[in-house]
């Protein structure tokens, strides 16, 4: 998946993937799932996940963030 700014948010990443239809359905899923981003669980929504990182999100399977393509 790839992130079109600087960074992705848990929240952005779990809407983008499908694993969530809202934003505000993020802390709930946090709480009940345990995401997991480069080897260490994590329950905030707001965390800034950058291209490389890998992200376990529950019945999704592995995701790793990509940069976004640069358009000259």
């Amino acid at each position: 998946m790839a992130a079109s700014e600087e960074f992705i948010t848990v929240g952005q990443l779990l809407k983008e993937v499908g694993a969530i239809s809202t934003g505000g359905q993020a802390k709930w899923f946090l709480r009940e799932h345990p995401v997991v981003i480069d080897g260490a669980q994590e329950d905030r929504r707001g965390r800034k996940v950058y291209p490389g990182t890998q992200v376990i999100v529950p019945a999704v399977g592995t995701v790793t963030v990509a940069a976004a393509p640069h358009v000259s």
